[in-house]
């Protein structure tokens, strides 16, 4: 067994990264200043969005979005209950109603199928979810979205350098990211929108600082203007300059790092092809580049003659961090409650729900780190 305790991520920071931040301490301007406009920049070239805005959370560009739409009572947002709870409490707390489409069994995505069948007339935004790293497929998913003239917007939490036909996510229609400390790439905390809607962009950036009618920052004023007046009522949603400045050296790297979690997961697949207690996600066979974000597997709670909270617990007493992506929104308390959502709804999310784990996997994990798991799992299963 382990002597010491492996998480199941954690941020791969270089001290080049570390010194950056250092500098940004000590030039004195550490809130959203040159750094953030630079990591904006550097977003907008690596994806080909027409244009994007960093915020302090992928959160906090749904609850912009959701403000820059007019979401409001009488909405409904079509989404997985596969997925983790923000936008679906975003979606409650403005007064819409979230509507939970089930998702594939094997590749815990929504469909296009799926969707069409959930649309009604009060059906104002689609926010299918890329998961772990594997891409949806985008072509059916738009035209649905597109012929119902419905507001399609991506959550790319698990998804940074991932494409899909050719094209990064991102370049295309409305896309939101996550930078959190687990995510291809961190800032700490930290969110984009991406988007091809120039005005929406622009009122994405006016609503994270108060509303204004300028940015936090202009690149000819270095600084905001001191006349600029609140054209409606915002937020305080902008990245600061020490954390934008971690955020344009880890993007500088996402592709070798996306490349070596490819790695560790494919040395997964290999090591643990002959446990059956354990079934990994099925790779969707369209044209499509895989982000590598998690390493998520099923117990097979039969074979396994044991919980999947078990399973983890027993893998924690071995020094092995295991993660839980996700439990399903709509069993969730408030949600079985305010909504009457019940068990059996949506089968392939709550089947997944009993038996999904993420393994540990980040950039920086050893071989012998990645043996130290599988011999875990070899010992609580009795192999």
């Amino acid at each position: 067994m382990r002597d010491t305790f492996l998480p199941f991520s954690k941020p791969c920071i270089t001290e080049a990264e570390i010194a950056a931040v250092g500098d940004v301490l000590r030039s004195g301007w550490i809130t959203t200043g040159p750094k953030g406009a630079q990591f904006e920049s550097d977003l907008k070239a690596y994806t080909g969005a027409k244009d994007v805005v960093c915020m302090t959370s992928e959160t906090s560009v749904m609850q912009t979005l959701v403000r820059a739409i007019g979401l409001g009572p009488g909405d409904e947002v079509i989404t997985p209950s596969m997925t983790w709870v923000s936008m679906v409490n975003i979606t409650a707390l403005c007064g819409a109603t979230p509507v939970f489409v089930d998702c594939d069994k094997d590749t815990l995505m929504i469909t296009a199928e799926a969707i069409e069948k959930a649309i009604t007339p009060r059906t104002k935004l689609i926010v299918p979810v890329h998961f772990a790293g594997a891409i949806l497929e985008l072509d059916k998913i738009r035209e649905v979205a597109a012929r119902h003239n419905i507001m399609l917007l991506e959550d790319a939490a698990h998804a940074l350098g991932g494409e899909f036909k050719g094209e990064k996510i991102g370049k295309k229609g409305h896309v939101m990211f996550s930078f959190h400390p687990i995510k291809n790439i961190t800032t700490g905390e930290g969110g984009m929108f991406a988007t091809d809607d120039q005005a929406l962009a622009d009122r994405m950036r006016s609503l994270k600082f108060h509303g204004l009618g300028v940015d936090a920052y202009d690149r000819q004023t270095h600084g905001r203007a001191p006349q600029a007046q609140v054209v409606e009522p915002g937020f305080k949603f902008n990245l600061p300059d020490m954390q934008a400045v971690l955020g344009i050296g880890q993007l500088a790297r996402v592709d070798e790092m996306n490349r070596k979690r490819g790695e560790i997961m494919n040395c997964y697949l290999d090591k643990l092809a002959g446990i059956e207690e354990l079934i990994p996600l099925k790779r969707p066979d369209y044209d499509f580049v895989h982000a590598h974000h998690l390493m998520v597997v099923r117990l097979d709670i039969d074979k396994a003659a044991m919980s999947r909270d078990d399973f983890m617990s027993e893998l924690k007493k071995r020094n092995i961090g295991t993660g839980l992506h996700f439990r399903c929104v709509h069993l969730q308390k408030y949600y079985r409650e305010t909504m009457n959502c019940q068990r059996g709804m949506l089968p392939n999310t709550e089947y997944n729900s009993d038996r999904i784990l993420s393994l540990p996997m980040f950039p920086d994990m050893t071989e012998q780190d990645l043996n130290d798991v599988v011999d875990a799992i070899k010992d609580v299963l009795k192999k």
